[in-house]
């Protein structure tokens, strides 16, 4: 991604936070899953209560005002104060139990309902696990992810 870009997210999201009373600090991490924009402040509470919903809802208005400059290649991501961080992690902990539960016991374990981020995260630790294999079904918004034995 490029720096301008970066800039012009980053300053669209101390524009949205500011509109909201908040002050947050934003620092920027390139890895090779892409952008990680990171806010971070005491008042960051109010955007990870209620589950992250607040998070989310910005993540979305970022993608939204931001999808032709972004495209397919480019993954962004709005994280405040760790928190999408420490999900991220607890989800591929859960998918990797998930996974030894399924080679241990055979059958198919269910993770979800997740939205696409998520079973995003679940699909890539699965691929590292050997003997098993995953798979969303559904077809709204929100899908479940089956993980199996690989055949």
């Amino acid at each position: 991604m490029t720096d301008t870009l970066t800039t012009q997210i980053t300053g669209f999201l101390q524009d949205v936070v500011k509109a909201m009373g908040i002050t947050l600090t934003t620092t920027i991490d390139e890895g090779p899953e892409g952008t990680r924009i990171n806010l971070e402040g005491e008042e960051g509470g109010i955007l990870v209560r209620r589950g992250g919903e607040g998070l989310q809802a910005l993540q979305h208005l970022v993608a939204t005002a931001f999808r032709r400059q972004l495209g397919d290649d480019n993954r962004i991501v709005i994280d405040c104060n760790g928190f999408r961080k420490d999900k991220d992690a607890e989800l591929r902990q859960m998918a990797q139990f998930m996974a030894g539960r399924v080679r241990l016991n055979g059958g198919t374990q269910e993770m979800g309902p997740l939205n696409p981020y998520e079973r995003r995260i679940v699909h890539l630790a699965i691929a590292e696990e050997a003997g098993v294999a995953s798979e969303s079904v559904g077809d709204a918004f929100l899908k479940t992810v089956i993980i199996s034995r690989r055949s």
